[in-house]
């Protein structure tokens, strides 16, 4: 009998080994695919006809540079990939209030630029409405010649773009603009700024009973698994990173996007977790958000990608095929 016990026990010990093995060895394996097949720095460089926008006279003029002196007090970047149908809403919004804070106070700059990220449809002809509306010094409308990811789009507004401070703003209009305002009031309250650099986040956490009320228990799940991932591999302290509404200072933007490798959906995650490497201070403010029909995220395979993408942010840190860099200029 006793030696019945012991060979079970044994045996128990020799597959919870074989079991920690192979999970050891697993953990190996993705670490080496992830070193092996992570790719440097991804290229900045533009085409030639990247390097410009059209005027609202439709002539060609040279985009300014984030390594410029700034000479507007806000800029905000908006990725478009075939939204000819919900951009509208989202620049009314945005411009009407735009404008009226600038009736209000003379003083107050701005530029609204539109990244049309390799469409199929009339994304760059419905936002050039808008500059031939506005004027080409308020609103700007850049055509990337190939799909890049929103992360990419997102990049080449930043680099493109003249204020001091940086608004990132999705296309859908599922935040109220308005709640710029707040982020505002959360980079304040982050001062005194460590090399003029902060970054204000909105979130919805606030919301998250009633959109689970809302969901499936399958993509409740899935939620939860992404935010499990988000913080147990890369970001702490930020419960809403995936939020398209953020705002950076100017030098935050350079430092983080000069260093950003993911262009797809997971790039919020990568440029959250460079900024706390950096010791950048973030808040998280609370904005109003409203889900909007035309999601271009796939539930199920959107999720997958980012959660493979979470690991090998983590991995390609850990393991050194990525470096956090201090500034990169574009070529």
């Amino acid at each position: 009998m006793w030696s019945c016990g012991m060979a079970s026990l044994l045996l128990l010990l020799q597959l919870a080994g074989l079991g920690v093995a192979l999970a050891a060895a697993g953990l190996i394996l993705v670490s080496v695919i992830a070193f092996i097949t992570a790719t440097k720095m991804p290229p900045c460089h533009q085409h030639e006809e990247e390097k410009f926008f059209l005027n609202a006279k439709g002539q060609k003029e040279t985009l300014p540079s984030i390594w410029d002196s700034p000479t507007k007090q806000l800029s905000v970047v908006v990725p478009s990939y075939n939204e000819e149908k919900r951009l509208p809403v989202m620049m009314d919004e945005a411009l009407n209030y735009l404008e009226k804070r600038q009736e209000q106070d003379p003083r107050f700059t701005y530029e609204v630029i539109v990244v049309d990220d390799g469409s199929g449809d009339q994304t760059s002809k419905v936002a050039l409405k808008y500059c031939q509306k506005y004027g080409s010094d308020k609103v700007r409308v850049i055509t990337l010649k190939q799909n890049r990811g929103k992360g990419g789009a997102v990049r080449m507004g930043v680099f493109s773009s003249r204020g001091e401070k940086i608004l990132m703003a999705d296309a859908d209009g599922a935040t109220k603009f308005p709640d710029v305002e707040k982020l505002e009031k959360g980079l304040s309250d982050l001062r005194p700024w460590p090399d003029q650099m902060a970054i204000a986040c909105g979130s919805r956490a606030h919301l998250e009973k009633e959109s689970i009320a809302q969901r499936s228990y399958f993509r409740t799940l899935l939620m939860y698994g992404f935010h499990f991932l988000v913080w147990f591999l890369c970001v702490k302290g930020i419960r809403d990173t995936q939020c398209g509404f953020k705002l950076l200072t100017r030098e935050a933007a350079a430092r983080t996007f000069s260093s950003l490798h993911i262009e797809r959906w997971a790039f919020d995650v990568e440029l959250l977790y460079i900024a706390q490497f950096l010791k950048i201070p973030i808040a998280e403010v609370a904005v109003n958000w409203t889900e909007i029909e035309g999601s271009k995220l796939v539930p199920f395979w959107s999720w997958l990608q980012m959660g493979r993408d979470l690991l090998f942010i983590r991995l390609r840190y850990l393991t050194g095929a990525w470096r956090l860099e201090r500034t990169r200029k574009m070529s």
